[in-house]
C-alpha cells in the first residue's frame, strides 16, 4: 500500500485498520456544477488488475459539510470512482461519485447516523457495482457504473474534508478478493462441446 497525498497523521495497526486525521481543505472532483478540478484528497492504495471485490468498514468523526471517507478505484485523475459516507447538512449520506472526465454525484440520505458503515465495490468486465451495509450482513446496491475494462487500477481507502478543518477517520477490515475471470467463464460456457 502507498499514499497519494499522504496525510501528516496516520497509523496502520496489524494490517487490519488505518486510522488517519484527514487533511483539511482537500477533495476529489472534476468540473461538473462547480467548475473546478481538485485532486488532493487522501488515497491509500495498491495497484490491481483483473476482476475483484473490495470491502471496508468505515467510522468517522464527521464535523463539516462534505467531510467524506470510503473506497476509491482509480485509473488516473480523469477516471475514478469514490464511494462512502459524505456528511451534508448534519446528515450521513451514502455517496458515489463516478468520474469519466467530469464528475457526477449520487447520494442516499440516512435518517439515523450509524456508528459505522460497510462498503463493497465489485469490479467486473466494464462495470463496478457499489454496495453498502449498516450491519455487515445485508448489502444493498447503491450504484452500478461503467468503468473501462481490461485496465489496471489503483484501489484503496480515501478521505477528504473540502470545507472543514479535517476529522478523525477509521478504516477497518479492508479486504480485496480476486474474482474468477467472468469473460473466460462466459466464453467457455458458450464454446462448450
Amino acid at each position: 500500500m502507498q499514499w497519494f497525498n499522504e496525510p501528516k497523521q496516520w497509523n496502520v495497526t496489524n494490517d487490519q485498520s488505518l486510522s488517519v486525521y484527514v487533511t483539511p481543505k482537500t477533495d476529489f472532483w472534476r468540473i461538473t456544477h462547480y467548475g473546478f478540478i481538485v485532486d488532493d484528497g487522501l488515497f491509500y492504495y495498491c495497484h490491481l488488475g483483473g476482476e475483484f471485490e473490495v470491502t471496508v468498514k468505515i467510522s468517522g468523526g464527521y464535523k463539516s459539510r462534505y467531510d467524506q471517507m470510503g473506497l476509491m478505484i482509480r485509473i488516473d485523475e480523469r477516471n475514478w470512482i469514490k464511494t462512502g459516507v459524505e456528511y451534508v447538512n448534519k446528515k450521513i449520506n451514502l455517496s458515489a461519485v463516478v468520474t469519466r472526465e467530469h464528475s457526477d454525484w449520487s447520494v442516499v440520505e440516512l435518517e439515523q447516523a450509524p456508528e459505522s458503515v460497510w462498503f463493497k465495490a465489485i469490479r467486473r468486465l466494464d462495470y463496478v457495482e457499489i454496495h453498502y451495509s449498516l450491519d455487515n450482513t445485508t448489502f444493498t446496491l447503491l450504484r452500478l457504473a461503467y468503468f473501462p475494462a481490461n485496465t489496471p487500477v489503483m484501489v484503496g481507502m480515501t478521505a477528504a474534508s473540502p470545507d472543514g478543518d479535517g476529522f478523525q477517520a477509521l478504516f477497518e477490515d479492508f479486504k480485496i478478493n480476486h474474482l474468477p475471470d467472468l469473460q473466460r467463464e462466459q466464453w467457455l460456457k458458450k464454446n462448450k462441446t
